[in-house]
């Protein structure tokens, strides 16, 4: 269940993010206030995480997939582009969690 709401968690920050950058800094503010509604729940979530996850460990895996998802939904929606070396390191933060996730002896408290 904790990896769950931690996933809800990084689907709410990576969702704010986008909509921070669809407010072109502020001019359209109901994307920013839709920006401060998802990011507030994602810290709600995290809050909730924390409970039974190691502070150091959750924000890894939050921080970690949050960078590939936000990079990749910005290649989808704002048609960014990236080269070798950020795919790369997409894949390094991926394995990284993964690496945590399933062999790390300090993931849940």
């Amino acid at each position: 269940m904790t990896y769950l709401i931690l996933a809800f968690a990084i689907v709410t920050e990576v969702t704010a993010t986008m909509l921070l950058k669809a407010s072109n800094g502020w001019e359209k503010w109901a994307f920013g206030y839709g920006a401060i509604f998802f990011y507030a729940v994602s810290g709600m979530l995290f809050a909730f995480v924390l409970k039974n996850m190691g502070v150091g460990v959750a924000y890894a895996i939050w921080s970690g997939m949050g960078i590939a998802l936000i990079t990749a939904a910005s290649v989808v929606f704002w048609k960014q582009t990236f080269d070798i070396y950020a795919v790369l390191g997409i894949m390094l933060i991926i394995s990284g969690t993964l690496l945590i996730t399933s062999k790390s002896t300090v993931v849940f408290q």
